[in-house]
């Protein structure tokens, strides 16, 4: 198992994002704006989801390293800390699903 975690891609990234963008393309992604990064990301959902939908596993976790990697560039360039991010999941986790959904829905 590895010990790699969430937490040191998030270091990575924001080290990568300080490079110049033909040097890295964390630092390319950066520098092309949010709107670009979202696009990538919004790419690597959907090359993750047909992996699901084919049942293709060995795709399914190259797809997901691609999303989650796009995930955390994206929220470096919103300034968003994973902890935010891990805390939003803690707090929903304190009650179950189908629950947080009705509290989020009008009366």
């Amino acid at each position: 198992m590895s010990d790699f975690s969430l937490t040191d891609l998030e270091r990575i990234v924001a080290d990568r994002a300080q490079a110049r963008p033909d040097e890295s393309w964390t630092a390319k992604l950066v520098a092309g704006g949010q709107s670009k990064a979202a696009k990538k990301l919004g790419e690597e959902a959907v090359e993750t989801v047909i992996a699901a939908i084919k049942d293709d596993r060995e795709n399914l976790v190259y797809e997901s390293a691609d999303l989650l990697y796009h995930l955390m560039v994206v929220l470096k360039i919103a300034d968003i800390p994973l902890k935010a991010v891990l805390d939003e999941l803690q707090r929903r986790t304190a009650q179950t699903g189908l629950s947080e959904k009705a509290s989020r829905q009008d009366p």
